[in-house]
């Protein structure tokens, strides 16, 4: 088997030789033609680390916090413009090793980078920025209120961010956002994807060398770093953050809170539920197809692993293709896309997982059946009553839902509010305004598409919480204070 070796992380001022390296194992293929990559990760003491947090810091007060916004955003415009070249170096890199640390399909992971960086254009971040300020300026110094007085926005003393690795790239998100309200920034490395924080650090680095002294990527065990190797550097750190945001499951971002002091600004992301909507006005003859193929996309996009993917797809009688036959039109789509993006294989426990969940739609008490062979590589289950809410199997695991009126879902869903994020709808101008509201008051926070689910739009409210207000505190100048101020002008006298 060959044996590749990649350096992960980014850590500024510190030499490699002054660092403990743990080495993260990924193979790709059989043996003995197959492929091993070792990504060695650095894992930093308490000192260390404390001396990295105090290096951004005060690289960033040298450097990042006097920079306009729009200078900030043409460097990292300038960033994706290589990673959307395929003949960049970076971005060669990407497509070589993101499949094999994720295991999925090469093109998938090709056209989901291409889609995803697109998102980070300069036009779409400043679309991005005026979406949480009406005056963008407030980033760079203070502006006028009309209530009187000014006030500015700062970013974070010290952010942290501790990333998931379900999706590739998923840390260029936070990044961007931290890059954006001028905060120095350590990210943790996920140990599923400890690859792409790094290689845009090291990109960012030859745009603009300064910013990239202003951010540390680094990596530990687990993400609450309370056991392991890396602890007390990841104690130490936590200790000196204002502010962590962190992407995760529920129990791992619960147990992170229990870490962080009080007074810490804990941003949490965990697992949510989406699912689709699919009305009888889009069920004549041609529609459902096109909506059946657009369906298959958001389940086989990172075979789920997103938290705004799909789990069940309601469908509406009363049209030409019932909603069995919208069933069948998926499974025949996931078995084409399955051809074009085969899912990657299973480990022993997630194909346990699929396997019950299988027999849980075989064996159980309600009307549900699966569709196709339960050996394939997708699975549908259709139910002709109306059923709960509850996650799949993931792994291109769905289940479409036959009912009366789409009205009849939203107390269903609504009992999943906690969990609630995006919904998919394939329906007329005014039954998506009507369902709008109904799924709003319900708890979901994004609504999309059906073949959009998948792809979050630039500036969209993560879990209905605003980016970029969400990392800042504003700091006001009062009107009391700005007339007071006026009789010790020189021109007072």
């Amino acid at each position: 088997m060959k044996v590749e070796r990649i350096t992960a992380g980014w850590l500024p001022g510190l030499r490699d030789d002054e660092v403990q390296w743990h080495v993260l194992p990924f193979e790709h293929g059989a043996e003995p033609e197959g492929l091993r990559l070792e990504v060695s990760v650095p894992v930093l003491t308490a000192a260390q680390m404390q001396a990295l947090a105090q290096r951004v810091r005060e690289a960033a007060d040298r450097h990042l916090r006097a920079m306009p916004v729009a200078g900030i955003i043409d460097a990292i415009d300038r960033v994706i413009a290589r990673l959307l070249d395929r003949s960049d170096p970076f971005r060669r890199e990407a497509e070589a090793w993101l499949p094999v640390v994720s295991g999925y399909d090469a093109d998938m992971v090709r056209l989901g980078l291409t889609g995803f960086f697109k998102t980070f254009r300069a036009a779409q971040l400043r679309r991005f920025v005026a979406e949480d300020f009406a005056n963008p300026a407030v980033l760079d110094g203070f502006q006028p209120v009309p209530k009187g007085g000014a006030v500015r926005a700062f970013g974070p003393d010290l952010l942290v961010h501790v990333w998931a690795g379900n999706v590739p790239a998923l840390s260029l998100w936070s990044l961007v956002c931290g890059l954006l309200v001028k905060a120095p920034s350590i990210g943790k490395l996920a140990s599923a994807e400890p690859l792409f924080a790094g290689w845009f650090a090291r990109l960012l680095a030859e745009v603009h060398p300064p910013l990239a002294e202003c951010l540390a990527v680094v990596w530990w065990s687990g993400a609450g770093g309370d056991a392991g190797l890396g602890a007390e550097g990841a104690a130490a750190l936590y200790g000196q953050a204002d502010t962590v945001l962190a992407y995760g499951g529920n129990d791992t971002l619960a147990a992170l809170r229990q870490r962080l002091p009080v007074t810490t600004r804990f941003l949490p992301h965990g697992h949510k539920l989406g699912f689709g909507l699919v009305g009888a006005s889009a069920l004549d003859t041609l529609k459902a197809p096109a909506v059946a193929r657009l369906a298959a996309w958001d389940v086989m996009r990172y075979d789920q692993q997103g938290c705004y993917s799909p789990h069940v797809f309601y469908v509406e009688r009363g049209a030409p293709v019932p909603p069995r036959a919208f069933a069948d039109y998926l499974a025949a789509e996931l078995v084409n896309l399955q051809q074009r993006f085969a899912r990657r294989p299973l480990e022993l426990e997630e194909g346990a997982a699929v396997a019950r969940w299988q027999q849980a739609v075989e064996w159980g008490s309600g009307d549900q059946e699966l569709i196709g062979p339960v050996d394939a590589p997708w699975s549908v289950a259709y139910g002709d009553s109306l059923q709960a809410l509850a996650p799949t199997a993931l792994y291109r695991t769905i289940s479409v839902v036959g009912v009366d009126r789409l009205d009849d879902v939203v107390p269903v869903v609504s009992a999943q509010r906690v969990f609630l994020q995006t919904a998919g709808i394939a329906a007329s101008p005014e039954e998506l305004y009507r369902l709008a509201g109904l799924l709003g008051a319900a708890g979901v926070t994004r609504i999309c598409a059906i073949g959009a689910m998948s792809m979050p739009e630039a500036g969209w409210h993560h879990d209905g919480r605003f980016n970029l207000i969400d990392l800042v505190r504003m700091t006001e100048i009062e009107q009391s204070a700005e007339a007071a101020a006026q009789p010790f002008a020189p021109y007072a006298d």
